[in-house]
C-alpha cells in the first residue's frame, strides 16, 4: 500500500469524476489519501470530501499564498477545526518568496501560528516553503526552541540542507512528481540522502504530474510513479519504499488510521 500524503481532492480540476479517481488510486494501490485545506474559509469542502470516503482524511489551514485574502487565524480557531475525527494536520502554511502573492510578515505570522497549534495538539504541520531557505530555517528554529512540533516539508524542492535541517528538528520530508523531471538532480540528491525512516511520498495533486505522465492533471493514483523513482534512487525494492514511507505517514499522522485489515 502507498499513500498519497499530499493532493487538493476539492480543486475544480476533480469535481465532475471525484469518485472515479479515488478508484482509480485504490486500483493502482493508493490506500489512503490526505487532501488539502489552503483556505480556511474553504474548510467545508475539504471536509466534506474527507467525510465522503473512508480512506480520505483532510487538513486545516492557510496556504502562504491566500494569507493576504484570509480573515487572520487564531491557534484556538485551528484547533477547535481540528476537533473533528477526520482532521489529521495543520496546513498547508509556510513561506512563498517565489510569488510574494502575500506579504512576507503576514506569512511569516500565519505560519508560526499554525505551528503553535500544532507544538499544542501535537498534530503535524504541513510545509511549504519556496525560494525562503534563510527565513524558513530562522522560523523553525526559533519555533522549537518554544519546544518540539510535529511537520513535514511538503512537496521538496529546496536545498539539502534545509532537509537536513528539518530533520535534526524532528520533522519529515516528502516527495511529489519532481523527483522524476529531467532537470531535477539536486531533489533526487535530497531523497538519497534523507533518512529513510523521515520520507514521504505525495502527488500534490492536481500539479505536478510525474513522469511519464509529465503535463497531465495529476492525481493520487499517480503517486506510484514517485514512489517507483524514490524506490530506484535509494536502490530499494518497491514494495519497500511502499511500507516504509506508509508506516512514516501513520507514524507522523499518527490520528490517521490504517485502512480495515492494516497493522
Amino acid at each position: 500500500m502507498l499513500v498519497d500524503s499530499h493532493c487538493h481532492l476539492d480543486f475544480p480540476d476533480f469535481e465532475d469524476e471525484l469518485d472515479q479517481v479515488v478508484v482509480r488510486a485504490a486500483e493502482a494501490g493508493i490506500g489512503v489519501m490526505l487532501t488539502i485545506c489552503t483556505r480556511v474559509t474553504r474548510f467545508e469542502p475539504v471536509l466534506a470530501v474527507a467525510e465522503h470516503f473512508d480512506n480520505v482524511y483532510c487538513s486545516v489551514g492557510i496556504h502562504p499564498h491566500n494569507v493576504a485574502d484570509e480573515p487572520e487565524i487564531t491557534v484556538e480557531h485551528l484547533i477547535r477545526l481540528a476537533s473533528h475525527p477526520k482532521v489529521v494536520a495543520f496546513g498547508e502554511t509556510g513561506l512563498d518568496y517565489y510569488y510574494d502573492h502575500s506579504p512576507r510578515e503576514a506569512q511569516q505570522a500565519c505560519f508560526r501560528t499554525h505551528i503553535a497549534a500544532a507544538r499544542e495538539t501535537g498534530l503535524p504541520v504541513i510545509i511549504h516553503t519556496r525560494d525562503a531557505d534563510g527565513d524558513m530555517t530562522e522560523i523553525l528554529e526559533d519555533e522549537h526552541g518554544k519546544g518540539a512540533f510535529p511537520g513535514v516539508l511538503h512537496c521538496f524542492s529546496s536545498t539539502q540542507a534545509l532537509a537536513e535541517r528539518a530533520v535534526a528538528l524532528g520533522l519529515y520530508v516528502s516527495f511529489a512528481g519532481i523527483v522524476t523531471f529531467k532537470n531535477a538532480d539536486p531533489v533526487r540528491d535530497t531523497a538519497r540522502a534523507v533518512p529513510v525512516d523521515r520520507i514521504l511520498v505525495e502527488t500534490d495533486a492536481p500539479y505536478l504530474a510525474p513522469a511519464p505522465n509529465r503535463g497531465k492533471r495529476n492525481e493520487p493514483a499517480f503517486t506510484a510513479h514517485t514512489a517507483a523513482r524514490v524506490a530506484e534512487i535509494r536502490g530499494m525494492r518497491p514494495d519497500a519504499l511502499a511500507q516504509t514511507t506508509t508506516d512514516n505517514f501513520f507514524r507522523l499522522f499518527s490520528k490517521a488510521s490504517y485502512p480495515q485489515g492494516g497493522p
